[in-house]
This record gives structure tokens, C-alpha cells and sequence, in this order.
């Protein structure tokens, strides 16, 4: 039961639910919002606004498990067309699918770094802080401020927890293989490297034409 990958999916859909309540709780997102948006709207409007949420938050709640089971669906595909390819071993859908969830469980470090950072070190935060700061990442290096907002995705994207999840899936996926974590990582550049790249793609074109 505990290495079922609907279990494991559904223990990473509360971990993040809690990591980010936590994070929202600790640092007051609310009012960071409430600050932030009181430039543009009304008292009144605001207020609506947060009743709005706050009556429709479960909905999030849901949305989480549906998001993870599908991003790590996507993903096990992916990966299965590049065993298909690449491996003299076929392997099941429901190992890699499972290989693929196990591997997302790194992104909650994710969390754990936003919070040392603000908690211990930049006690002095906007909510522009909070949302663009990604640990370990490229975009921590050059700052957001005055970036381009297609770059800022992009930029997130290139961190080293990315790069663990890499390691991760090839250490996996060699090992489902019977062959090296070489191999693994070969099958996990060649599918997922670029399914990665179209989507942070798409994220930036989007984000040209909406901004």
C-alpha cells in the first residue's frame, strides 16, 4: 500500500497543502496581498475579494492532488516513450509513473528553503519577495527586479532542485533497468529534457502575450 503510487500521490498532495498553509500562515501572505492589491482596488472590493477566497479555498485543495496526478502522468509518459527508445527494457507504466512521484518529493525542499530564507535572513519581504524566490535557483542570482516577466519562469526553472529530480529519475530508472544510472539519465535527457524546454516554451510565450 505505501508504494502505491495513488498513495504516494495523494501523501505528496497533502505534504505540499501543508508545506504551503504553513508558509501562508508563517509569513501572512493575506495581508502582503491585501497590501499589495489595496493600491488598485477598493476597501470594499477587497474585502469581497477575500470573502471569495476564502469561501472557495477548498477548491485549491482539490486542485492540488488533481494537478500533481496529472503533472506526474504527463511525465511517466513521457519517460515511457523514452524507454521505448532507449532501453532494451521494457518497463511498466506504473513503475515509472511511481519512479516519477517519488522524484517530485524533492520540490518540498523547495518550501523548507523558502522558509529558512525569510524566517532566519530576509525578514524584510513584499509579496513579490515571496512569490518570485525560488532557492537555488538562476533567478536568485540576477534578481527579479527589472527582468523581463517571460524571463522570470525560466529563470526559476533553472535550479538545482530541477537538477536532483533529474538525477533522481535516472538513478531510478537505471536501477528499474537492470542497467546504470547512465543509462537512466540518457532515457530522462532524451524525453523529458525536451518535453521540459516546450513547456517553459510555452510558459514564456504566454506570459509575452498576457503581460
Amino acid at each position: 500500500m505505501f508504494k502505491s503510487p495513488f498513495f504516494l500521490c495523494l501523501l505528496l498532495s497533502i505534504s505540499l497543502i501543508i508545506f504551503g498553509e504553513t508558509i501562508n500562515i508563517i509569513f501572512g501572505i493575506d495581508a502582503l496581498q491585501y497590501n499589495s492589491m489595496s493600491e488598485k482596488l477598493s476597501s470594499q472590493q477587497l474585502n469581497h475579494f477575500f470573502e471569495f477566497q476564502n469561501k472557495w479555498m477548498w477548491v485549491s485543495y482539490l486542485f492540488i492532488p488533481l494537478y500533481i496526478a496529472i503533472k506526474t502522468c504527463v511525465i511517466a509518459v513521457i519517460l515511457y516513450i523514452g524507454t521505448y527508445f532507449f532501453s532494451h527494457e521494457e518497463l511498466m507504466y506504473k513503475s515509472l509513473w511511481s519512479i516519477v512521484i517519488k522524484a517530485e518529493f524533492v520540490f518540498l525542499l523547495v518550501f523548507i528553503g523558502k522558509f529558512i530564507w525569510f524566517y532566519f535572513f530576509k525578514t524584510s519581504y513584499t509579496l513579490e519577495d515571496i512569490q518570485f524566490f525560488y532557492p537555488l535557483s538562476a533567478l536568485n542570482i540576477i534578481g527579479y527586479k527589472g527582468l523581463e516577466p517571460w524571463y522570470i519562469y525560466p529563470f526559476q526553472a533553472l535550479n538545482l532542485f530541477e537538477l536532483a529530480y533529474w538525477l533522481i529519475l535516472a538513478y531510478f530508472i537505471g536501477k528499474e533497468t537492470n542497467t546504470n544510472m547512465d543509462n537512466g539519465l540518457k532515457i530522462v535527457t532524451y524525453s523529458y529534457g525536451p518535453a521540459l524546454l516546450l513547456w517553459v516554451s510555452t510558459v514564456m510565450f504566454l506570459t509575452l502575450n498576457y503581460s
